[in-house]
């Protein structure tokens, strides 16, 4: 099944521009009703043709969002973490829940499952030990031994004796679980005062995470969690970011990125085989722009070597961590170059614009993606700000990633009613909505940001047909091949008629 994205008729925006420039000295109606049909076309899913019951399930929705403009506690203009609890109870949100997503395009690797998971699943697990930073974090291993003394950390502890010795359980275990997300019930204005106190929380959790996650026994069930939980949210496709490090055993030992990325590949496998409606999952290989060239191009050329022994899992290659700390595409323009140069496929889905530093060198990380022809643009917050940048990229058709939760929790925009993507979506730029790192945000699955998205960019004039274009959005442009779109969207189609029937009432 095709589905093409529909353009205004240009005809009839010159032929209205024509009627306007008359100036006339009383406004025409039909001239000013003609303006706002057109202007309404014009936003994603604008020309979208509803069925019956689309259009009641529409007029269902249209009442459900009017009831949540009109509170005073107006989630969208709230932090995300004051409003997750009055999303949670909204019956917008529950609709949404309910409703076939397409894919997820923008989902870091150790971010995809609950903490409380985490805690009560994996940290229970037998030795598994803990040690404390002098920075206030936690940091984990499993070992069969008694593990080697970290520099800057407290001696290790095994928590089985830890929990033995624990009056209070249940508040060691919250406390642990604290240390694995930025999700705090106090002032998230008082607790993160900067994007530099964030994003320097961020990447402790991170930290904080990693030796759980990659202890083998926990990266397969791990990741099989997080597809479960994307399943569980109507999610039926992943890409994920994934920095395919050196997972370890018991002993100590490690396995190579291969041994990573084919492990992705059988849980994958399984994963399908156990749940026939998931369409699958494919990995963009990450490295951290952080890293000097020499690190940036034997990663290029690994990835190169992965792509070409692992070309149905295996979807391409990006660079992560904090934009304005890091290093700008530019820097490695030479190791990026290498496929070109060697004549190998490696598709680019490079990070860019998650800044709002205007004018710098990081800033100019938009338009060096489009250079390095990336597919689709991972954030692209400044897009706005760079007029050619966004014309390439609709013209090309290179697809922005948005993630509203975490652009606001990051501390790029307050009010997610201001958020640039509410401006693309009104002129049907290339959007998909994604969720970047649910579990550090206190969220899951996709419903959360569709729900942001939905409720918070569009305003009363997005419709189902905006929901119905942003799903399918998720399909087109991803990195299935044509014919694997095709029946992806099939399936999606079947899933979306189920949902609109059982909905439309």
């Amino acid at each position: 099944m095709a589905v093409q994205r529909q353009r205004p008729h240009a005809a009839g925006l010159c032929l209205l521009l024509c009627l306007f420039a008359g100036a006339l000295s009383i406004p025409d109606p039909r001239l000013r009703e003609a303006l706002i049909q057109l202007e309404a076309s014009m936003q994603t899913g604008g020309e979208m043709v509803l069925t019956d019951a689309e259009q009641r399930l529409d007029a269902r929705l249209c009442k459900l969002k009017q009831e949540e403009m009109v509170r005073a506690d107006f989630p969208p203009a709230m932090h995300f973490f004051k409003a997750r609890d009055l999303i949670r109870t909204s019956p917008m949100f529950s609709l949404l829940q309910k409703m076939p997503k397409g894919g997820a395009l923008h989902v870091h690797d150790f971010s995809i499952v609950d903490t409380e998971w985490l805690v009560k699943n994996v940290s229970y697990r037998p030795h598994c030990y803990m040690c404390f930073t002098d920075n206030q974090s936690v940091r984990f291993t499993f070992l069969s031994r008694w593990p080697k003394r970290l520099p800057h950390c407290s001696p290790w502890t095994l928590l089985e004796n830890l929990r033995a010795q624990t009056i209070n359980v249940t508040d060691l275990d919250n406390s642990i679980m604290g240390n694995l997300t930025l999700f705090t019930q106090q002032d998230p204005e008082t607790v993160y005062p900067s994007q530099d106190a964030v994003w320097d929380r961020f990447e402790q959790t991170f930290l904080a995470l990693w030796g759980l996650v990659t202890y083998a026994p926990v990266f397969r069930d791990y990741y099989y969690r997080g597809l479960t939980q994307f399943y569980m949210d109507n999610v039926m496709y992943l890409e994920l970011r994934a920095l395919l490090p050196g997972i370890y055993e018991l002993d100590g030992s490690t396995h190579d990125t291969a041994w990573t990325l084919k492990t992705y590949q059988e849980i994958t496998r399984q994963f399908t085989a156990d749940h026939p409606d998931f369409f699958g999952a494919r990995v963009i290989f990450t490295v951290h722009r952080g890293v000097n060239i020499s690190v940036m191009t034997a990663a290029v050329e690994e990835a190169m070597k992965l792509q070409r022994d692992f070309p149905d899992i295996m979807a391409g290659f990006d660079l992560v961590g904090r934009e304005d700390r890091g290093r700008p595409l530019w820097y490695f323009r030479d190791a990026l170059s290498l496929p070109v140069e060697r004549g190998v496929t490696l598709p680019f889905f490079f990070h860019a614009g998650e800044t709002d530093l205007e004018g710098t060198e990081v800033d100019q990380n938009l338009l060096d993606a489009l250079l390095l022809n990336t597919s689709r643009i991972g954030h692209g917050f400044a897009l706005l700000r760079h007029p050619v940048a966004k014309d390439i990229s609709r013209k090309r058709e290179v697809a922005v990633e948005v993630c509203p939760i975490s652009n606001q929790v990051l501390k790029l925009v307050n009010d997610l009613r201001n958020h640039p993507a509410a401006a693309l979506m009104s002129e049907s730029h290339p959007v998909v909505i994604s969720a970047d790192d649910p579990a550090m945000f206190g969220a899951s699955g996709l419903s959360y940001d569709f729900y942001e998205a939905f409720v918070g960019f569009g305003g009363l004039r997005s419709h189902i047909g905006s929901l119905k274009q942003l799903a399918i959005n998720s399909i087109r442009y991803s990195s299935l091949t044509r014919k694997q779109q095709e029946k992806a969207l099939a399936l999606w189609q079947r899933r979306w008629d189920k949902f609109v029937s059982e909905n439309a009432f």
